[in-house]
């Protein structure tokens, strides 16, 4: 397994002067934490009586439904509202159904979160994490064994399996790896194709369907744990520097005592045995811990500087 724990150096070259991100401009920021404010004007602010939750869509959302249904009770029971899980098919129907405000509380994953912050109004303020404290994930490229493929730089002629073009490991720090440190450009000296999902992207180079994948490999452990791909079937040849994993907030217009309320939910829920536990303890996460985007996404927003993401919101 080939690796780097300094990659930033290469893709960015000198250090960036930060300016790159901004939210929209139908949100303030006054106070600086680069999130959007909770409108002053108490006719903006919204209390609804059912929140509606959704968690990010990298593998097939049927399957999260009953994991999560532990802590949504723990949730209605600390705010006193009904909460319904909002099963969501792709990271930017996640992003407009907040902006649009049918969605309340939210996962999102690594990569979206500052498109949904800067569109979305999301506010993030929890990431699942160790017992104690530590986080992340990291990017890999995988292949199956005999596909010819041992290294990044085998990978120029072929074809590339990415998720979606929001996605942090998924599309953006891969595409930006490979061009900084072997020189390999999409289109131009690879074939990249889009799978839609990090879970699509490992059965597709399990079942030999692409001949490489850039994946999350948090994704890939709890599929490993639940028997859905077998660890013989993939080789991993790239293995990046750790990143913070999905962040979970609220949308920025709800009343202040509800925010609380639904902050002590997730800072409150017993893990001890639940479902949450079982399903994502194999990637090392059995907790939740306070997090801001202005500190914890720092490293995403510099790959999205590289990258030349525009926030532009549509």
């Amino acid at each position: 397994m080939r690796g780097s724990r300094a990659f930033l150096g290469l893709i960015l070259g000198a250090s960036l002067a930060w300016g790159g991100f901004s939210l929209d401009n139908r949100y303030e920021d006054k106070d600086g934490d680069m999130v959007a404010d909770t409108p002053s004007d108490l006719s903006k602010q919204v209390d609804p009586k059912t929140l509606i939750f959704a968690y990010t869509p990298v593998e097939d959302p049927s399957v999260y439904v009953e994991v999560w249904s532990e802590f949504l009770a723990h949730m209605e029971k600390v705010t006193g509202r009904k909460v319904q899980f909002f099963p969501v098919q792709s990271n930017a129907a996640q992003i407009e159904a907040m902006r649009a405000g049918r969605l309340h509380i939210a996962g999102f994953n690594t990569g979206s979160n500052p498109i949904a912050v800067a569109c979305a109004g999301f506010k993030p303020f929890a990431m699942m994490a160790a017992d104690d404290g530590s986080y992340g994930y990291e990017m890999e490229i995988i292949t199956y064994p005999g596909s010819g493929i041992k290294e990044p730089k085998d990978l120029k002629g072929k074809k590339m399996a990415f998720t979606s073009q929001t996605s942090n490991s998924g599309y953006k720090a891969p595409s930006a790896i490979l061009k900084a440190q072997y020189g390999l450009e999409a289109e131009k000296d690879f074939e990249p194709v889009f799978s839609g999902k990090h879970d699509n992207s490992i059965l597709g180079v399990a079942n030999k369907d692409y001949p490489a994948a850039a994946i999350a490999n948090s994704v890939l452990v709890r599929m490993l744990e639940r028997g859905v791909v077998k660890k013989e079937q993939l080789v991993s040849i790239y293995k990046s520097q750790s990143f913070p994993t999905t962040g979970y907030g609220m949308a920025y217009n709800l009343k202040p005592e509800l925010q609380e309320k639904i902050k002590e939910a997730f800072f409150t829920f017993d893990w001890k045995g639940s479902k949450l536990e079982k399903e994502f303890k194999p990637a090392n996460q059995t907790r939740f811990i306070p997090i801001t985007f202005k500190e914890h996404w720092a490293v995403v927003r510099e790959i999205d500087e590289a990258m030349n993401v525009n926030y532009t919101c549509k």
